[in-house]
């Protein structure tokens, strides 16, 4: 994560593990259209894939289905996973509630014991999101490396323009962004200080530049 601000406004950037992992479960679990706003799915995608003991030919893994009362399903309302990964992204997009230690303990993933359709979802497909979320993780870090300077322009630039503009200082904002590998290109609000931004939109300056010149406006 990296900071740009000043004592009187603060902007994030993160690219959080536990919600990297939310969302690769997601997708390994088919869970679709789940919350508000909908977050897109995962680009490169999350491959289910389990490999055999003989260590040929990967087969596909078994999706795990939860329960889901007659009521629930006549109501259309969401299922018991549904509800549960919910509370369980609301909570990882809170910087604030957030655990400093990721709950995604092995191999019985205790945090989750009364959760338990998540909870087999989770052992049912840990490795592979294990995996790609390392992979994906790693990207981000190096990326936010090696364009660090031209991605602190990008934030400072545009708020010392509104400041300019005004003919004031800016007052107290915080604003954290969380960059994730997504399928389409965006912004989601997810918090009363936290958005969702795709690696294709912050990846590119102006584009990016021109999402948060609007959003400044309406904080400074």
């Amino acid at each position: 994560m990296f900071v740009e601000g000043t004592l009187r406004w603060q902007v994030t950037e993160d690219c959080p593990w536990d919600l990297l992992m939310a969302l690769a479960l997601r997708d390994l679990g088919r869970l679709g259209g789940i919350g508000a706003p909908v977050i897109p799915r995962l680009s490169p995608a999350v491959a289910p894939v389990l490999h055999g003991a003989t260590g040929t030919l990967p087969v596909q893994q078994p999706t795990v289905f939860p329960r889901v009362s007659p009521e629930a399903a006549s109501a259309n309302q969401p299922s018991m996973l549904e509800q549960q990964w919910q509370a369980w992204f609301e909570l990882t997009v809170d910087r604030e509630r957030r655990p400093i230690v990721s709950l995604l303990r092995p191999p019985h993933f205790e945090a989750f014991d009364r959760a338990i359709e998540l909870q087999d979802l989770i052992m049912a497909h840990y490795d592979e999101a294990l995996s790609w979320t390392r992979e994906r993780h790693a990207e981000y870090a190096r990326t936010s490396v090696e364009q660090h300077a031209r991605r602190a322009a990008d934030i400072v630039d545009v708020v010392r323009e509104r400041e300019h503009e005004l003919r004031r200082q800016a007052g107290y904002f915080r604003l954290d962004l969380y960059v994730l590998p997504l399928a389409d290109t965006g912004a989601w609000i997810v918090g009363p200080h936290t958005v969702v931004v795709s690696t294709t939109l912050r990846d590119d300056p102006e584009a990016f530049r021109e999402w948060f010149t609007p959003v400044v406006a309406a904080l400074v």
